[in-house]
């Protein structure tokens, strides 16, 4: 082991506090929990990578859909700058402190997909959701808002195809409406009790409440790599995974 890390072919940091966790009060000492869990973790992972003699080959960090300004009405591909909010501020530092450790020996990817929407059997918003549908759930809000999202499988497969920023989101877009219609589908329960928008609020605070509006995030980039998803309808992927 050298300087903390072990020699290896690749770094794989999905580390981060969840933002949006309900049962955490959002202050400045949480936030402040955030930034060290996501930009300082690749920070310290960028100077221990660059202190090392054989260095890993590829370094892979998890950004955000929310790089992206909230909008429902904006198309966002890779080529698009960042937000101004805390969110997408958040991403752009954290994703410039993982690209210091890009050299010739290290080749850097920064994956912009929010993990708790990657739909897995194991984890994930799906397993969030589950129990909530079984009693009835329903759309957040409005249920207009963007829902990016990705299948475990893709984003497995393109952690291991890719270099530099890219969109890990699916090429067809969907909202939570569709999400919850298709969710509900899945598991032949009805999805007749919505979430407020002002409960949601009042749960996460205001500067959180970007859940209600969404980004339409477009994979061009990764796309254009050369990649060929494996699930691109939310159905498909929520009918491989429930079913």
């Amino acid at each position: 082991m050298e300087n903390g890390l072990p020699e290896c072919d690749a770094v794989i940091n999905l580390c981060g506090e969840n933002a949006f966790n309900p049962m955490k009060r959002w202050n400045e000492e949480f936030k402040n929990d955030v930034i060290k869990s996501t930009i300082g973790t690749n920070a310290n992972i960028t100077k221990l990578i660059s202190d090392m003699n054989q260095p890993p080959k590829v370094f892979v960090s998890a950004s955000g859909a929310a790089y992206y300004p909230p909008s429902r009405s904006a198309e966002y591909t890779e080529d698009d700058p960042a937000g101004t909010g805390f969110f997408s501020c958040l991403n752009a530092d954290s994703e410039k402190a993982a690209m210091q450790a890009k050299s010739d020996k290290t080749q850097v990817a920064v994956l912009r997909i929010d993990t708790g929407t990657v739909l897995g059997k194991d984890g994930g918003v799906i397993k969030m959701m589950k129990l909530p549908f079984y009693g009835l759930g329903g759309v957040i809000g409005s249920g207009e808002q963007f829902f990016p999202w990705i299948h475990v499988d893709d984003i497995a497969a393109i952690f291991i195809h890719v270099e530099g920023a890219l969109n890990a989101t699916a090429p067809s877009v969907t909202t939570n409406r569709n999400f919850t219609k298709a969710f509900a589908a899945a598991l032949w329960r009805p999805s007749i009790f919505p979430v407020p928008e002002f409960i949601v609020k009042a749960m996460l605070g205001s500067e959180r409440a970007v859940v209600l509006l969404g980004q339409n995030v477009q994979p061009k980039r990764t796309l254009d790599s050369g990649y060929t998803f494996k699930y691109t309808s939310i159905t498909d992927a929520i009918k491989d995974i429930v079913l």
